[in-house]
């Protein structure tokens, strides 16, 4: 009989985009992968790659006692039913509900993936640091259950071992969710200059701030082209498409909201953008741009920070600043002669770091699949 794996997913398309790789690899190793995911789609992925799927509505912005305790009930019946050898969670519900809900079903093996410390921990404030408080005691609570947690970079592993969330023995570091180079392929930059930006629409990825430097540059360099791709978000940070509508209509960006293909974006910028503040993990998309040899702006933000050596790649920018980013846009622009030596070293630091082939190695290894 084939060992098992279930995976606890947040949301259907970010299981398949992210860890969708990972499976495949752990299938090949003959593992049977059961997927509980919250939307019933993409039937053809995991169709295709012999993966089972159970469908378990969750909502991960919903602070309701009620939905939450019906949330983990109805986890804990499902992996009591499939009775899995490892179970294998990623961000803050899952990772906080499964771990309990694995622990108490029986299972012995169980990995967390913490994909940075997000909005509860990157806000200040009286009601964040409550929110810490009882995210800190959820944590500590689950993740005394789990083999091993996993971390996509050092910092977030400090601030969890300073806050007493688990040990550091337990702690595993790997350098974010990898990039399949087969996707997204290196190539030559455009001719002219251009900046894209891919996030959700959330105040902590610095999107304002993209949006205002764009109108700054725009004012001395007109022909500068800016993209911005991302989907309006529900979360408690989201901003709302009249935020940034008088900067669509007024021709200073271009706005793409969904896309299946953003490689075909990242071919035609010169410089990748992310003002983030927000505590990420490793953001995908900074990854996807070393992988595509594009030049980074990006914040000393944990996680962002790992994508660029200031001046050599790309450049760092104060959180929060539309002035210091659209001075660090204008010195590219006005040194456009040096970007593709700049994309050539993103693209090298990418197959040292990022390629999803060595991540997935080391997500194997940890797991002991």
């Amino acid at each position: 009989m084939k060992k098992k794996i279930v995976f606890v997913a947040p949301q259907t398309k970010s299981l398949i985009n992210f860890r969708g790789d990972l499976m495949k690899d752990i299938v090949k190793k003959g593992y049977a992968v059961v997927a509980v995911i919250p939307e019933d789609e993409s039937r053809e992925f995991f169709i295709k790659n012999h993966i089972k799927t159970r469908l378990l509505v969750m909502d991960k912005n919903s602070t309701s006692i009620f939905q939450n305790i019906s949330y983990y009930k109805k986890l804990k019946q499902i992996i009591k039913e499939e009775k899995p050898d490892k179970v294998f969670c990623y961000t803050i519900k899952p990772v906080i509900f499964g771990s309990i809900a694995a622990h108490k079903a029986g299972i012995k093996e169980i990995y967390s993936l913490i994909c940075g410390l997000g909005y509860v921990y990157s806000a200040n404030g009286t009601k964040h640091k409550l929110l810490q408080k009882i995210c800190d005691k959820a944590y500590k609570h689950a993740l005394k259950y789990n083999k091993k947690v996993i971390f996509q970079n050092q910092d977030d592993i400090d601030e969890f071992v300073k806050r007493k969330n688990l040990s550091k023995a337990k702690c595993e570091l790997v350098n974010g969710s990898g990039v399949n180079l087969n996707k997204f392929k290196r190539n030559d930059l455009p001719k002219g200059i251009s900046f894209l930006m891919v996030s959700r629409i959330l105040k902590g990825k610095g999107v304002m701030e993209y949006f205002e430097a764009a109108r700054i540059v725009k004012e001395k360099y007109p022909q500068v082209h800016f993209t911005y791709i991302g989907q309006i978000d529900h979360g408690q940070s989201a901003i709302k498409y009249d935020g940034i509508k008088p900067y669509i209509d007024d021709g200073i960006v271009e706005y793409v909201s969904y896309t299946t293909h953003a490689e075909k974006y990242f071919e035609k910028c010169s410089v990748f953008v992310l003002p983030s503040y927000y505590r990420e993990g490793i953001p995908r998309t900074l990854i996807e741009a070393t992988a595509m040899g594009r030049p980074i702006i990006t914040t000393k933000t944990p996680g962002c920070k790992e994508t660029v050596v200031d001046g050599k790649n790309g450049y760092f920018v104060k959180p929060r600043s539309a002035k210091n980013l659209a001075e660090k846009m204008i010195l590219m622009i006005k040194n456009s002669d040096q970007l593709q030596k700049m994309g050539d070293t993103s693209y090298s630091l990418c197959l040292e770091k990022f390629d999803i082939k060595i991540i997935n190695d080391q997500m194997l290894k940890i797991m002991e699949v």
